[in-house]
C-alpha cells in the first residue's frame, strides 16, 4: 500500500534553512545544519557519488538509507527544484545536475504550469504541475505503482502536506544546532502526536530523529 512520506532536517528551535539563492540553493544554513547528515556513508554514496565507502556509520546512516527504500515518486516545491532561481529561462532543468539523484518520476509544485516535462539521466523525470496537492498526489501515487511517495520539500511544501492531513509517515532530524532564523515547521501542527504514533532516537553525532506514523 502506498503511504506519503516526509523527511526533513531541523535545527534544536525547530527551523530549516532559509535564504535560497543561485549562490546557496538549499539555504544560507544548509550546511550547518545538515553536515552530520550529509557525512553519512549513504549520503555521500547516493547524494555526492562517492562509493569509496567514507563516511559516518550508525543511527544517522540508518535513516539516510530508509530515506532512499521503497519510493517510488516524489513531490516537490519549485524552491527545491530551483526555478525561483531562472523563472523565465527555458532551458533551465533545475540545480541537480545532469543525473539527479531521484531515479524516478518528480511532481514540482508551480504555478509557472504547464510546462514540459523534463527527462534527465538516471531515470528522472521532471513533471510540472499548478494543481490541487491532492490531485498531484493521487497522480504521483498512481506513477509510484504500489511503491511510496515522497513529499521531497522544501518546508512549506512538507507543511501543505501535513496541515492538509495527507502524511502518513513524518521523520525529522533535530540537529544540535541553533540557527535562530529560517522557516518554521511546527507552527500550526498541533495534535499531530495524536493522529500519529510518536517515537524518538538519538544518534551517536547528537542528533535526534522523531518519527511520526499515522
Amino acid at each position: 500500500m502506498t503511504r506519503v512520506r516526509i523527511d526533513l532536517n531541523i535545527s534544536l528551535d525547530g527551523y530549516t534553512s532559509a535564504g535560497q539563492s543561485p549562490e546557496n540553493p538549499m539555504g544560507e544554513d544548509w550546511a550547518s545544519l545538515m553536515a552530520l547528515y550529509t557525512s553519512t556513508r549513504t549520503m555521500q554514496e547516493q547524494v555526492f557519488g562517492d562509493t569509496s565507502g567514507a563516511g559516518t556509520t550508525g543511527i544517522d546512516d540508518s535513516y539516510a538509507a530508509a530515506y532512499f527504500e521503497g519510493v517510488g515518486a516524489e513531490i516537490m516545491g519549485a524552491g527545491k527544484f530551483g526555478l525561483h532561481a531562472f523563472p523565465d529561462d527555458p532551458d533551465w532543468k533545475g540545480w541537480w545536475g545532469d543525473e539527479p539523484p531521484f531515479a524516478m518520476p518528480v511532481y514540482v509544485l508551480t504555478h509557472t504550469a504547464p510546462r514540459p516535462s523534463i527527462p534527465m539521466q538516471g531515470g528522472t523525470t521532471f513533471h510540472f504541475r499548478s494543481t490541487a496537492i491532492e490531485d498531484v498526489l493521487a497522480e504521483a501515487s498512481a506513477a509510484a505503482t504500489g511503491l511510496d511517495v515522497r513529499v521531497g520539500g522544501g518546508v512549506n511544501t512538507a507543511r501543505d502536506f501535513l496541515l492538509a492531513g495527507l502524511v502518513d509517515d513524518l521523520h525529522v532530524a533535530i540537529a544540535p544546532v541553533l540557527l535562530g532564523r529560517g522557516n518554521r515547521l511546527w507552527d500550526h501542527l498541533r495534535g499531530l502526536d495524536l493522529t500519529h504514533r510518536v517515537t524518538t532516537e538519538l544518534a551517536e553525532s547528537g542528533t535526534t530523529h522523531v518519527t511520526f506514523t499515522r
